[in-house]
């Protein structure tokens, strides 16, 4: 018997696998260099984040039902994890608490263009392993699920043999234990222009030809994201670039993660990969101009 709400039933449903963490972000009036120190030019912030959580966040924004399907430690940082997925309305029920474990960090510095560089100290006591996520997913039977590639190879392939989704997403470059052969599953790749290089093993200055090159080792459909750009798809019938609308980016900080969670959303209502990505799009330059502080 099924123990779903009857809004459940009828809103469309994504599940998100991979990491949330603590993002500790501070601007900075240029980036620091050896041997000097650079003085932020205001209190670093402390906020919700992890790619899987934001993407989660911005699909439930967009108006679907989203599961995250992650670990936190037990620690005031996991717990503060908690409250904010709890008053966005995620589904936290697959959200586990690792005991005596802490809850992984991420450091970003934004500078005054709005560029992100971020250091991600991952709590490796919170990785996903295989058995969570397998139940998970055999539970949650969501119709698209979206996956981090370079979570521990165990877990992904457990995101390979176990969902139930129509359409299966991944993003990152995968782990290295998997290399390439972790594209060829994926229904749809969407990856950003440094991501799509470090596979290609080479940059390409447009990435409609980028997009179109990681086609060719497997997934049926990719999406490479330009920054100021756009983003731009390749499927099996089209090719192309969505350009985005020019604005001044205050912090682009998670516009990916925006980006992409919006994305699933609009395929989760079963609109065309094209107009969905428009959306996401539209979405994620949206996100930069706002001032999260």
């Amino acid at each position: 018997m099924s123990h779903q709400l009857p809004d459940q039933v009828r809103t469309p449903h994504v599940a998100f696998v991979g990491r949330a963490n603590i993002d500790i972000t501070v601007r900075i009036p240029q980036r620091p260099v050896a041997g000097r120190t650079t003085f932020a030019s205001s209190p670093a912030t402390t906020t919700p984040g992890g790619k899987s959580l934001n993407q989660a966040l911005a699909a439930r924004q967009a108006g679907v039902r989203a599961s995250l399907i992650t670990n936190v430690g037990d620690d005031e940082w996991g717990a503060s994890l908690s409250r904010a997925l709890t008053n966005a309305a995620i589904d936290m029920s697959f959200l586990q608490v690792v005991p005596s474990a802490p809850t992984g960090t991420a450091i970003i510095e934004i500078t005054p263009d709005g560029e992100n560089y971020i250091v991600l100290a991952h709590s490796t006591e919170t990785e996903l392993a295989s058995e969570h996520v397998r139940n998970a997913l055999q539970q949650l039977r969501a119709p698209i699920v979206v996956t981090q590639l370079d979570l521990q190879p165990d877990a992904v392939d457990a995101v390979f043999r176990h969902h139930h989704a129509e359409t299966l997403i991944g993003n990152l470059v995968p782990h290295p234990s998997l290399g390439l052969t972790a594209l060829a599953p994926l229904d749809l790749f969407v990856s950003n222009e440094a991501e799509a290089a470090a596979i290609l093993g080479r940059h390409h200055a447009n990435p409609s030809i980028a997009a179109q090159e990681l086609r060719k080792l497997g997934p049926r459909a990719v999406v490479v994201t330009a920054g100021a750009r756009g983003a731009a798809y390749s499927d099996a019938d089209h090719t192309a670039l969505v350009p985005a609308s020019h604005v001044k980016a205050i912090n682009t900080s998670g516009a990916g993660d925006a980006f992409l969670g919006t994305l699933a959303a609009r395929l989760a209502h079963n609109v065309p990969l094209p107009h969905a990505v428009a959306k996401g799009v539209a979405a994620a330059t949206t996100f930069v101009q706002v001032d999260r502080r």
